[in-house]
């Protein structure tokens, strides 16, 4: 069964109801269940939720044309109602981060309250529309860092609920993510958002953005050790070549890893200026050749979830 790429207003089904069943991949597209009009033939049934309804398949050409017509325009203005939510949302959590990064570069106080008020508005986004919705609407703000960490974040709010965390550890995870590159706030602008290769001692100031992030939560106070801790050692590698502290192993904690995972996923799917993004499929490819770099049972597991999301195909 072909799965559309995008999701239908509404579908007609004139089957028999045993054998809708095996339609579900295409009737539960993503998160939101797709609209269905269905044609009975003398059975009784009685619509289970606000997406379905049914009529008799004897019913005349005028009615079923109405009730299609009907639940198109519904569908079409909760559709409409979820986008503009959804953008609102990120526009929200786009403030948030950007004001974020400019206290930290200023070396103003970071507000824990901004930092958590971030972290709900990307868990809430992502419970409701998905990893592909929310990077689609993120990816309309090019905001670099600030994409790039929306990106992460959603990520990680995606691949955490898929291995089961619990609510508080979810968040943690999320809130980890947000502040992954915090660091950056201090790094010169025009290394950051320098189109081509960077120099060696270019190169050399990007790499300390692990611990000049770390340096700034474990000043403010406000910060689990477990957060900083993904701060500084996301660049850690498995085969202990990443930086700072060159970790390996076991020394790398489990969310330092998923975090990893998020960050290099993300940046391989972003577009840039001077390259093309590569789809899911593509990253996941590249991330598994790597080996050394990141754990291979957790990419394992974050595999399935980002090649169910058609919106990070390019």
């Amino acid at each position: 069964m072909t799965i559309p790429a995008v999701r239908p207003h509404l579908v007609i089904l004139d089957i028999p109801p045993d054998r809708i069943a095996a339609l579900e991949p295409v009737l539960n597209f993503g998160r939101q269940p797709v609209p269905r009009l269905v044609l009975t033939r003398g059975e009784h049934l009685a619509p289970t939720n606000q997406h379905l309804r049914y009529l008799p398949a004897a019913s005349p050409r005028q009615v079923v044309l109405a009730n299609a017509f009907a639940m198109i325009e519904a569908a079409t203005r909760s559709d409409e109602t979820r986008r503009r939510r959804l953008q609102e949302i990120v526009t929200g959590a786009t403030a948030l981060v950007a004001e974020l990064f400019d206290s930290a570069a200023l070396g103003a106080t970071l507000q824990r309250d901004d930092v958590d008020r971030g972290t709900e508005l990307v868990l809430r986004a992502v419970s409701e529309v998905g990893i592909g919705s929310w990077l689609e609407a993120v990816w309309r703000h090019d905001i670099g860092v600030y994409q790039h960490t929306l990106g992460v974040a959603g990520h990680a709010a995606t691949f955490g609920s898929q291995i089961g965390l619990g609510r508080s550890d979810l968040a943690r995870l999320v809130r980890a993510a947000l502040l992954h590159d915090i660091g950056k706030s201090r790094i010169p602008v025009e290394i950051l958002n320098k189109p081509g290769p960077l120099t060696p001692e270019e190169f050399r100031l990007m790499q300390r953005h692990p611990e000049i992030g770390a340096a700034l939560l474990l000043a403010q106070g406000e910060f689990e050790p477990e957060v900083i801790d993904v701060v500084r050692h996301h660049h850690e590698r498995i085969d202990g070549k990443g930086y700072p502290d060159r970790l390996s192993g076991a020394a790398i904690t489990d969310l330092v890893r998923i975090v990893s995972i998020c960050d290099v996923f993300s940046a391989l799917t972003e577009r840039r200026t001077y390259r093309q993004p590569a789809t899911s499929a593509e990253a996941l490819s590249i991330m598994v050749e790597n080996q050394g770099h990141l754990d291979p049972d957790l990419l394992r597991a974050f595999a399935p979830a980002m090649l169910g999301s058609s919106a990070l195909a390019a």
